[in-house]
């Protein structure tokens, strides 16, 4: 299993899943809220839900910014990113979306596939040898 070079790398990885798992929570929230508007009759939702599909956007750009230097540390490609790239033959997939399986498994499992190379990774900081 593989391991992370620095503390500064673990915690972008926690911070940029947390980012994808709240990006892909906003649209369903928006969704429900202006439905939730519709039923009611209350256009007060409508704002809301308005808010919810902005604050998603922003969790978007932050998440382009945030994962574009988080990689893999086998294959070097961007884990949270979706690149047009072929996927490994057994890369699972949560409700259609590598990046969001591999997002969940950061923040709840402390570890991750790849789903370009397939090799695992601890969300441990690699020790270094003593000189």
């Amino acid at each position: 299993m593989h391991r992370l070079p620095s503390h500064a790398t673990l915690r972008r990885f926690r911070v940029a899943s947390l980012l994808v798992i709240l990006m892909f929570l906003s649209a369903p929230a928006a969704l429900g809220f202006i439905f939730y508007g519709f039923i009611k009759g209350e256009h007060g939702w409508f704002a809301i839900a308005g808010g919810v599909v902005a604050a998603g956007l922003i969790f978007m750009v932050l998440n382009l910014i945030m994962s574009g230097r988080l990689r893999c540390p086998l294959c070097m490609v961007p884990s949270l990113q979706n690149r047009r790239c072929s996927k490994h033959k057994s890369a699972a997939t949560l409700f259609g979306s590598h990046r969001l399986f591999v997002a969940q498994s950061i923040l709840f499992k402390g570890s991750f596939r790849c789903p370009y190379c397939g090799e695992p990774t601890a969300m441990m900081v690699r020790e270094r040898g003593r000189r």
